[in-house]
């Protein structure tokens, strides 16, 4: 797997480098093959806190995590288990659909080195998507400013409404840095 490993507002160091590949190279046993998609790897630091966020595109699926914490290691090595996390629940979906319709999966069923877990009837249940609560309510037409302003109001991190000047659903949402986003149709 290819790699783009980047700084903001940090400089990324050889051994820091080398972290990051030695610990992203754990994910290399849960595929048959290398995946041949270029990956990034984004590290900043902001206020004293260290961000890192992974990003590794599949066929099928992306797989992307992100983490923040006070020592940028820490940051790599709870983005890694986030990751191995996400392969395991996917790999989890494969083989259930693997099973049923008798497909060929993307992933390895066991990785060399055994360290894959098996999934107790509990954690196969918690993988399994849930709604546990449906919100109903009427879109008021409004442009985005007021749609900024109502979600400030109702204290969310984003605000579903309709967007007067276009006529379609949009949604604003509050980003990290605390500036906001747009998300519209194309």
């Amino acid at each position: 797997m290819n790699l783009s490993i980047r700084g903001q507002q940090i400089v990324v160091t050889d051994a820091l480098r080398d972290y990051v590949d030695k610990k992203l190279s754990r994910l290399q046993k849960y595929f048959d093959a290398p995946p041949s998609s270029d990956g990034s790897v984004t590290l900043n630091v902001a206020r004293g806190v260290h961000t890192v966020e992974v990003t590794i595109p599949l066929p099928g699926v992306l797989l992307r995590a992100e983490d923040r914490s006070d020592d940028m290691y820490a940051s790599i090595d709870a983005v890694v288990d986030k990751l191995e996390r996400q392969i395991r629940k996917y790999k989890t979906k494969i083989t259930r659909r693997i099973r049923q319709e008798g497909l060929k999966g993307l992933l390895v069923e066991e990785p060399a080195d055994g360290s894959l877990l098996v999934q107790t009837e509990k954690e196969e249940d918690d993988s399994e998507l849930q709604v546990v609560r449906t919100k109903r309510f009427t879109l008021k037409p409004m442009d985005v400013e007021e749609a900024i302003l109502q979600m400030d109001m109702l204290g969310h991190n984003f605000f579903v409404f309709s967007n007067i000047d276009s006529s379609e659903v949009n949604v604003v949402y509050k980003r990290n840095d605390g500036r906001y986003g747009l998300i519209a149709q194309d």
